[in-house]
Parts: C-alpha cells; sequence; structure tokens
C-alpha cells in the first residue's frame, strides 16, 4: 500500500485531471469522442496506453449510469445480447495486442494512436449510414469485434458501435440508452483484463481518477450547458477540427520531440 501511495503522490495529477477534464467536458457537450482525446492526450502527458484505458474508463462511468438510468425506458436489454458477448471476448486479444505493442517506443505509440483517431474521425465525417429497420446480422458481427478489439489495443472502441447504431431507424433514446448501456457492461471486465496483463501500474492512475469523479461530474454538468446553449452541429464540426488536429500532433510526433 506505501509503494502505491508513493506511486499515486509521484503522478502529475494536475495534467491527468485537465486532460480527464478536457475530454469528458467535449463528450458532454458535443456528444462523442472522450476517448478519441483522452488517450492520445494522456501519452503526450506521460501516461501509457493501459494508464490511459483506465483512467478513460473509471471516468465515464458516472456518465454511462445517467445515461443507462435516463433513458432506461427506451432500453431493449435483448438488444445488447450478442453485441455485447462479441464485443467482450475481442476485448482481451486487443489488450493481449496492447502488451506487445508497448515495446515500441512512446514516439512511435505517439503515431499509432494518432492515425487512429484520424482514420476514425475521417470516417465518422463521410460516412453516412442509411438509416433502416433491420441491418444484415454481418454488419453486427463485424462492428463489434471491431470494436472490442480495439477498446482492448488503444482504448478507442466507440466508433465501430457509434456507426453501426447510426445505420438503424432508432430514434435518440433508444440510440443514446444502446450506447451508454455498451459501453456499461464492459467497464469491470475492461479492468479486471488490464489488471491480469498489466497489474499495479494501472493502479495509482485509477486511484487519482476515482477521486476526481466528484469534479469530473462538474465538469459533466458545465459541458451539457454548454452543449444546449451553443447547439450540436456547431460543437461537432469543433469537435471533429480537434480530433483532426490530435490526430495529426500524433502523426508528426518524431518532428515535435
Amino acid at each position: 500500500m506505501n509503494d502505491i501511495a508513493i506511486e499515486v503522490i509521484d503522478l502529475p495529477i494536475v495534467g491527468l485531471i485537465a486532460v480527464l477534464s478536457l475530454g469528458i467536458f467535449v463528450q458532454s457537450a458535443a456528444g462523442f469522442a472522450a476517448g478519441l482525446l483522452i488517450v492520445p492526450a494522456m501519452l503526450w502527458a506521460g501516461f501509457s496506453i493501459p494508464e490511459a484505458q483506465a483512467s478513460l474508463i473509471i471516468a465515464t462511468i458516472p456518465q454511462n449510469l445517467w445515461g443507462v438510468w435516463s433513458f432506461r425506458d427506451a432500453a431493449e436489454p435483448r438488444r445488447l445480447v450478442w453485441p455485447g458477448i462479441t464485443r467482450l471476448a475481442f476485448l482481451p486479444i486487443g489488450v493481449a495486442s496492447l502488451s506487445y505493442l508497448e515495446s515500441f517506443s512512446i514516439v512511435h505509440l505517439r503515431q499509432m494512436v494518432g492515425m487512429m483517431v484520424l482514420i476514425a474521425t475521417f470516417v465518422m465525417l463521410w460516412l453516412r449510414p442509411v438509416p433502416r429497420p433491420h441491418l444484415h446480422p454481418v454488419w453486427s458481427w463485424i462492428a463489434f469485434p471491431v470494436s472490442g478489439y480495439f477498446q482492448g489495443l488503444v482504448g478507442i472502441g466507440g466508433p465501430p458501435m457509434v456507426l453501426w447504431v447510426q445505420a438503424h431507424d432508432w430514434d435518440t433514446r433508444q440510440s443514446r440508452v444502446f450506447l451508454f448501456s455498451m459501453y456499461l457492461i464492459s467497464i469491470i471486465p475492461a479492468l479486471a483484463v488490464l489488471l491480469a496483463f498489466f497489474g499495479q501500474r494501472i493502479v495509482p492512475v485509477s486511484i487519482v481518477t476515482l477521486l476526481a469523479i466528484p469534479w469530473l461530474l462538474l465538469v459533466t454538468w458545465l459541458g451539457l450547458k454548454l452543449g444546449t446553449a451553443m447547439g450540436t452541429d456547431r460543437l461537432r464540426q469543433f469537435t471533429y477540427g480537434l480530433l483532426i488536429l490530435t490526430g495529426a500532433a500524433g502523426i508528426a510526433a518524431p518532428w515535435m520531440c
């Protein structure tokens, strides 16, 4: 316990909370992008990908709980079964791949994550699925394993799920409760797999994030207020621009160090 306490004290706590605040604020205001911003920003702040993943997962717990509770009347648990199972099945494979990637330098990891952020951003910008009552099952067998794998690899598993949801003619409440539920049911398994692979390394940053949750709740409330005042479309445009800059900075890492 003393070793963990020392590690907590040694963390760049201000930088960690600043990064989490930015990601949670943007997520609350624009409705997406927490992982796409928090993971690369934490790499620049000196954290590892496993630490970034653990911190991101814990920071979003209140938001996901609130979302599921708020939209519980629109929930259909049967929709979650196979997407949830296939996503969770591929999550450990992603984490196992991450344990191999950690042999690469931090500069190369920043480049890799930056490239993933750019790809995800451009796909969400240009791929506009036509909503329909039903999709062929093959799309779910692609979207959710891919989501689980990249969630385990770099903590960015949201875009495939978001695109799959956008391809359905669900209303806003149905779409949001599905996504909140999918994130929520993966929290404990994701933390357990990270702990199994990386052990005590993720504990100090997890403790600091837990202690910061009251502040992050305030940030969430402020983001929701700003989103209502400015309008979702305008904030989404700003967020996409921020993501493009974040991804480009990661790719340019070798020339910025």
